[in-house]
């Protein structure tokens, strides 16, 4: 099964970067306020996650310059656990007034994003 898996991952990452979306233009001031607001943001997720892809994929096409961080690493791990309660990916990370918030399905952070980022 893991090696499955592998094999399914590996195509997975293939077909992303042959099928990478293109970014939208802004302008340069308003990519630099993009870049500070998307600056409170980070992405926990394994590379060959579909779910993971679909949300870098989305980031991507909004032209978010979005820090991901490797679930699978100790530190990234136990932050992920400890602070937002589960091991489970993609999870963003938002930082805001109010403290931090954990999104953790793909279809709620591509939301947000969206609705967030989409001009």
């Amino acid at each position: 099964m893991k090696v499955i898996r592998w094999i399914l991952g590996r195509i997975i990452l293939v077909l992303n970067f042959i099928f990478s979306p293109r970014g939208i233009k802004r302008s340069s001031e308003q990519q630099h306020e993009v870049n500070k607001a998307v600056a409170q943001l980070k992405l926990y997720q394994f590379d060959a996650c579909p779910f993971c892809v679909k949300v870098r994929r989305e980031a991507k096409r909004l032209s978010l310059p979005l820090e991901t961080r490797d679930a699978k690493i100790s530190p990234w791990e136990q932050e992920l656990i400890e602070q937002g309660g589960k091991r489970k990916v993609p999870c963003l990370r938002i930082e805001n007034e109010d403290g931090v918030e954990w999104m953790y399905e793909s279809s709620d952070i591509i939301a947000y994003l969206q609705k967030r980022f989409n001009s």
